[in-house]
């Protein structure tokens, strides 16, 4: 159902809501609580469950975060964690010395970040991306780890988008809600918000997408894990 990749490291959900780690060909549970999405990165192994409450990957299980329930985070920042508050769709961060510090025995303090998102990733070089509930894009220039500050929101302009992801080396890859492929190009430390959109063909849609180190990591509507490595 929904794949990530990060820090060299791949973790999927299927759609059992069960969370599994990628170790050479296979697929190895992790842990066991239920997750319906999981991230990996920087911050650790985080995911969020089916009651959309919060959880990190400590000491072999996953642990409580306590504190906001959340739809979707996401681990791929540079330290810090971000998330979609389940219901409100308001977007948060967690700071890096926070997030990396948390075993599951205090209640986390998030901060808010002025923004409602359906889907929001970070990457650890050029910011931010984000889908709304109207599948609009939107793209943060800067955010920091260590307080969880933003700026420079930008609409981005290109198709209907149903989730996209960023990379630890700043590549975007978005899906559609027909679900096609597309990689934002042109991204660079001044223009984070890249230049244009270019097609990735598949052959059959596609549910989910992440990238890392080289490899673009696929999941099809029909339950198929691919990878691409070029």
């Amino acid at each position: 159902m929904q794949i990530d990749a990060g820090m060299g490291k791949v973790v999927v959900a299927d759609k059992y809501k069960r969370p599994y780690f990628l170790s050479g060909v296979a697929l190895y549970r992790l842990g066991r609580m239920g997750m319906k999405h999981v991230s990996v990165g920087a911050g650790g192994v985080w995911g969020s469950s089916n009651a959309n409450k919060v959880y990190k990957y400590v000491a072999g299980d996953f642990r409580l975060a306590k504190g906001l329930s959340m739809y979707q985070v996401d681990a791929g920042g540079d330290g810090q964690i971000v998330g979609v508050g389940s219901g409100s769709y308001n977007t948060y961060c967690l700071k890096d010395k926070t997030a990396l510090g948390c075993c599951g025995r205090s209640t986390l303090s998030w901060t808010y970040l002025s923004r409602k998102m359906m889907y929001y990733s970070c990457g650890s070089k050029w910011g931010c991306w984000g889908v709304d509930k109207r599948y609009r894009i939107w793209v943060t220039k800067n955010i920091s780890p260590t307080n969880c500050r933003t700026s420079g929101w930008t609409a981005v302009s290109g198709p209907r988008m149903k989730m996209i992801e960023v990379s630890s080396d700043g590549k975007v890859f978005g899906v559609t809600t027909t679900g096609k492929i597309y990689q934002r190009a042109g991204i660079t430390n001044r223009r984070r918000q890249g230049t244009r959109w270019l097609y990735v063909p598949m052959c059959m849609p596609v549910r989910h997408v992440s990238y890392d180190l080289r490899n673009l990591w696929i999941v099809t509507t029909s339950g198929l894990i691919m990878k691409c490595s070029h």
